[in-house]
């Protein structure tokens, strides 16, 4: 695999072709603002998602999602989740026969409650599919900082070359063939990290988080049993790894705004204060709904959304979960 496509060009999608430039691939990265792309192709920097960080020169930027895919050898799907099936609809008939797409965005779609390879496997009929997740902080892998991430495919043969394209030294890509379970941990993680980010910022202590972070593990492992995902994949990289990481750092994105409406503040003013996504405000809800659907118990994840979605008191909806009944801990209390 010589040539990567990017689709996406946020923080996320900055730093993994950084990943890929020092794999030693060919890199072409595709973002929707024009201004973006003109100071990843003069400057090499990426100033509005990824500022303060040099680009390999050799990644090269376009606005255009086909020009990104053409002559790629695998396409990296890296835009929020809830534009992933608009953004994909650009790629029908533009990739090459039997090169796999990477979903390295963690969401559920809010309309259909359908996980980003549902929805690839819906748009793009046929085309291989891979999972990249794990606990990553983007200006850390940009940094090269040692990261270990969990890479998802059914067929063995295009794990391997996948992780092999994109895997260095200092990025370890283990390789999976659940990509459900790979999915599941990332999208249910953001939602925990918001709560975790209240109780922070509520000042409730860090056995507070610890439980938060203990039970809300078991509604992953709920929803991915439901969903057909592995228990083990769960207990790996991108299911206890990416949740202990982003629950318990102010870089998540989700984690600080949790934090922020924890001591107070408004989700407007937090969100405008920002260029970036905190995935786990959408997800919230679209998680809970593909939990109700699947008549899977998942009180923390509808806590927050009620918390973020439906104007619920903060203090009001920690007393209601403290007040549950306390069950057997394997069970679904």
């Amino acid at each position: 695999m010589k040539r990567i496509g990017i689709i996406g060009a946020g923080a996320w999608g900055t730093a993994l072709s950084m990943v890929a430039a020092r794999a030693g691939r060919d890199v072409v990265i595709q973002a929707r603002e024009g201004d973006v792309v003109d100071a990843i192709n003069t400057e090499h920097e990426n100033p509005v998602f990824l500022a303060g960080v040099f680009l390999d020169p050799a990644i090269r930027a376009t606005t255009e999602v086909k020009e990104a895919a053409m002559g790629a050898d695998a396409v990296l799907l890296v835009v929020p989740s809830q534009f992933m099936r608009a953004a994909i609809g650009g790629l029908k008939g533009e990739l090459g026969n039997g090169v796999p797409v990477v979903i390295c965005t963690k969401g559920v779609e809010k309309t259909s409650h359908a996980l980003m390879s549902e929805i690839v496997e819906e748009v793009l009929p046929g085309t291989p599919i891979a999972a990249l997740s794990g606990p990553t902080f983007a200006a850390e892998v940009a940094a090269d900082l040692p990261t270990a991430v969990t890479l998802a495919c059914a067929d063995a043969d295009k794990a391997v070359q996948l992780s092999d394209a994109l895997g260095t030294s200092r990025f370890r890509a283990y390789r999976s063939d659940d990509i459900i379970g790979a999915q599941i941990g990332g999208a249910v993680k953001n939602v925990l990290a918001i709560g975790c980010g209240i109780v922070e910022g509520r000042g409730l202590g860090d056995n507070a988080r610890a439980a938060l972070i203990t039970r809300g593990l078991a509604e992953i492992v709920r929803l991915g049993g439901a969903k057909g995902a592995k228990a083990e994949t769960l207990m790996g990289l991108c299911g206890i790894g990416d949740l202990v990481l982003t629950c318990n750092a102010m870089q998540s994105r989700n984690f600080s705004l949790g934090v922020g409406l924890g001591r107070g503040e408004t989700l407007e003013d937090i969100t405008s204060a920002r260029t970036s996504v905190a995935e786990g405000v959408s997800n919230a809800s679209s998680v809970s709904k593909l939990a109700g659907t699947l008549n899977i118990d998942m009180p923390i994840c509808l806590a927050v959304d009620e918390i973020l979605n439906h104007g619920a008191d903060i203090d009001a909806t920690i007393e209601g979960l403290l007040s549950r009944p306390v069950t057997v801990e394997a069970g679904d209390g």
